[in-house]
């Protein structure tokens, strides 16, 4: 959800309230293919209380893949994952956003800022999926690789 809401909220609303995605869509494909290729050894699905997911953890270090580095949203849904470590299973710990093809990996840490960031996206998530109707459709760069174009003014 954190990284729908730093992309579009409208695609937050629509994944909230259990509108699919093409899952043949060839950019959701890639993402999924890089995580698998990149980490193959570490490859087993990590899922915390049933509401976290991250792609694997490492040395202690959560580390959050993708494909590329323009994918702003996944910063953000690294973050979630430091603050929920930290907020409800009490543990302090560091992230890694790891992009593979670009060969890069950064580490990440949850500053106070980082907390009040994570803190208001929650707020603003649970109002947006309250919402009986999307939010407005408002046009983004990558629209066209969007799994939810079907369903906005494209």
């Amino acid at each position: 959800m954190m990284q729908y809401y730093e992309m579009c909220t409208r695609e937050l609303w629509f994944a909230a309230h259990d509108v699919d995605i093409d899952r043949e869509n060839r950019h959701i494909m890639r993402g999924t293919r890089v995580d698998k290729q990149s980490y193959a050894e570490n490859s087993e699905s990590i899922q915390i209380h049933g509401t976290i997911a991250p792609d694997l953890l490492d040395d202690g270090r959560i580390v959050e893949v993708k494909p590329s580095s323009g994918s702003s949203g996944g910063r953000l849904q690294l973050l979630y994952y430091l603050w929920y470590f930290k907020h409800k299973l009490g543990i302090d710990t560091t992230g890694v956003l790891a992009v593979p093809r670009e060969r890069t990996r950064e580490t990440v840490e949850l500053t106070p800022d980082a907390e009040d960031r994570v803190e208001t996206a929650l707020h603003e998530i649970r109002a947006i999926i309250k919402r009986d109707t999307p939010p407005a459709f408002e046009k983004k760069p990558y629209c066209g690789s969007c799994a939810y174009r079907d369903f906005c003014q494209i």
